[in-house]
Formats: structure tokens, sequence, C-alpha cells
């Protein structure tokens, strides 16, 4: 049997040190782009796997990360959670997955380390958690938060633009002509969440226009799911005076009222419009193509995993850090743009 390639073997055949070999492998900043290049064709071609029981001997870790999610039959998660576990794969580690429904205790349990003796660190998509749980979380355990629920710089965060996208897909909608735009999902009041921040990006799209604020447009939901989104557009539309456009505030509630409205024989969109949020796959194969806010996944999950990681190495060395990852609006059938993809139409943040 031919031996495993080691380290040593990946470095001779990319011509450079072993260590410079660990620096990319481990997502070390100041590896030029070149030899980061030369280091993973080796990598690839040599089949190295990195010894991640060698590495827990000599480090005192598991080689192991937590990913806690509200629900994993929701697709954005489901897509999200593919990427988390192959940006951990490539970095020599692996994922636990934790479901938490999005309950407030099982996400107090995964801030507390319930599994903290098989992990080195959790990420986390909260959407119950309150500041004071944020605040007063147990620091030693390694945490990124995803999405909008930041501890307001007290953990490294990871999201997109939440306003600046509701804002781009709404002045899209506007420029279409459409003047009554619900939103459905949407929150005026309360703490900043997924509602509350692509209202106010909404809001900003409306004032940019000169067209006032209707808070009757904007529609709470009880949960981001197909059959929500079926009920509020059938709700709408029974209304004296129905909205020319819905802004889903993701795409299970696009493609649920997409259905309510094609069982009304609404015509979309001739009639109205409807765009959704997170590019799930399913989005691409509605009759029609739905237009959605598409964030950059791939690189959501390489930063939770490169900030967390590097907070494992040195939990105390570095203060909390946010970023921002990208977003697209794909403009699809649903509101006027061509075929499934949109990628005439589609346009970089």
């Amino acid at each position: 049997m031919a031996a495993r390639p080691s380290i040593k073997d990946v470095a001779r055949y990319a011509g450079v040190s072993p260590k410079t070999v660990s620096n990319v492998i481990n997502d070390f900043e100041h590896v030029s782009e070149r030899t980061r290049a030369a280091v993973r064709e080796a990598i690839d071609a040599l089949g190295y796997r990195v010894n991640i029981a060698g590495r827990q001997l000599r480090q005192g870790r598991t080689g192991m990360i937590t990913l806690a999610v509200p629900e994993l039959d929701v697709a954005y998660f489901a897509e999200l959670a593919k990427h988390v576990t192959a940006e951990a794969d490539r970095r020599g580690h692996t994922v636990l997955l934790h479901q938490t429904g999005g309950v407030r205790e099982r996400e107090l349990a995964a801030l507390r380390g319930f599994d903290a003796q098989f992990s080195d660190g959790v990420i986390l998509s909260p959407l119950s958690l309150l500041p004071r749980d944020l605040a007063a979380r147990d620091r030693r355990l390694p945490v990124v938060l995803l999405g909008e629920r930041s501890a307001e710089g007290s953990t490294d965060h990871v999201a997109i633009d939440n306003v600046r996208a509701a804002r781009e897909v709404t002045a899209h909608l506007l420029a279409r002509g459409r003047r009554r735009i619900a939103v459905v999902g949407g929150a005026v009041d309360g703490r900043q969440g997924t509602g509350r921040l692509r209202t106010d990006g909404y809001r900003e799209a409306l004032t940019a226009a000169g067209l006032p604020f209707d808070p009757g447009l904007v529609v709470p939901v009880d949960a981001f799911l197909w059959q929500d989104g079926a009920r509020a557009a059938a709700a709408l539309m029974d209304r004296d005076t129905p909205p020319d456009a819905l802004l889903c505030l993701n795409d299970h509630l696009a493609l649920g009222a997409l259905r309510a409205l094609h069982e009304r024989g609404r015509s979309v969109p001739g009639e109205l419009d409807v765009a959704g949020f997170d590019d799930i796959d399913a989005s691409r194969f509605s009759v029609p193509s739905l237009t959605t806010v598409a964030p950059d996944k791939q690189g959501i999950a390489r930063a939770a995993v490169s900030l967390l990681l590097s907070r494992v190495d040195a939990p105390e060395a570095m203060p909390p850090r946010e970023e921002v990852a990208g977003h697209r609006l794909i403009v699809r059938e649903s509101t006027g743009g061509r075929g499934s993809e949109g990628a005439n139409a589609a346009r970089p943040a």
C-alpha cells in the first residue's frame, strides 16, 4: 500500500516550505494567491488530507466544530450547512449539526457549549436569543454568529447587508412601475432581526422615490414557510385595494405566495410582481422563476469557518470582528426577467 502523502510531500511538490503549506491549510493571511494556488494544486494532486488525530493530540482539540441552525429542512439553512461542511472539511475539521428550532433554550444550550467536550467552537444562527444572553456567554468557547442577530460588538459575526439588499430589490420593483408593494414577513417594531432590517431597506427605497410608507402593507407572518407565504398572499388579494407587488422576505414565502396567486388566477408578472430572498435552488425552477436576492452562501461559510478557527487558535488575541458577505439581485421571470437563471440581469452587490 502506498504511503499516505505528508505535508513535506505537498511542500516538495509545490516548491515551498512545510510551514507555508501549513499556513495555507489554516488559511493564514500573508500568503500570496500564487503560492496559495500552487499549494492547493499540490494537495489535490497528491490527495493529501490533514491528520486530524495527530492535530488533536498535539493541540488538545477535537477537530470538530458545531453548526447550530433553526431548521435543517429550510432550504437556505440546508444549503448553508453544505457550504460550511465543505469549508470545514477543507480546513481539516468535522461539523456537528444541531437543529435549534429557533427555540431560545436550545440556542442557549448551543451558546453555552452543550457539546463543548466534542466541539472546539460553535457557528450559530440565532432567532430567539436576547442581547443579554449574548453578553453573558462564556467567552472561553469560540462562537461566530450568523445572520441579523448580532451581539453588538461582543462576538464575531457574519451577515449580508440586509438593509441595502432590501433597498435594491424594492428599487427594482419601483422601477417597474409598482407602487403598492407589500412586504410579506416584514416588521415595523421590535428588536433588529431579518424582518426589521429588510423592512428598513424597503422604507429607504420608498423615501428615495418620494413615496409614502404605508404600514398596512407590512404583513407579519407566524413563520417563514411556504404555507405562511400562501396565507399572506391570499389575504392581501382579498383586500379592497390589493398590492401590485409582493416583496417576500425569503424564498419559501415567495414560492408559497406564487402558488396562492396561481390558484386565484392572478397573473405574475402581469398583474403583480413577486420577489424573494435567499436564492434557494427551488427559486430557479418555479413557474414563473423567482426574482430573488442571492446571498453569497459560500462566502458566508468561508468567513464563518475562518473566524471561528482563528478564534480557536487565539481566543483572546483579537477583538470581536464583523464580516459583511456579498449579495446580488437576480432578476427572473416573476418581475419581468428572462429564463430560470436571469443571468443577464444579475447584478453584483
